[in-house]
């Protein structure tokens, strides 16, 4: 697989490490319901079928976090920008 990184150009999968889902926020841990809140986020979050943003970190190359649009059932990058809109290289 490989990703298109928006300052590197095309690199091989294993340049980046795998976060997660880009669109995921974490549960408040100072709620009166944060226990429920971080049981129901670890063990029922959901795992989606088709094209995914996920955030992916470009260690090996220009250290960026980035934005994928990966496919979760084929694999395949449809697209990849910045994590920060504001980061330019």
């Amino acid at each position: 697989m490989r990703i298109d990184c928006p300052h590197c150009g095309s690199r091989d999968v294993h340049e980046f490490t795998y976060l997660g889902d880009a669109a995921y926020r974490r549960p408040d841990p100072q709620a009166p319901d944060a226990l429920e809140a971080f049981v129901e986020a670890v063990h029922t979050r959901v795992n989606p079928a088709g094209i995914h943003e996920e955030l992916w970190y470009h260690g090996s190359g220009c250290r960026s976090w980035l934005k994928v649009r990966r496919d979760t059932r084929t694999h395949e990058i449809h697209g990849a920008s910045f994590a920060n809109p504001e980061t330019t290289r």
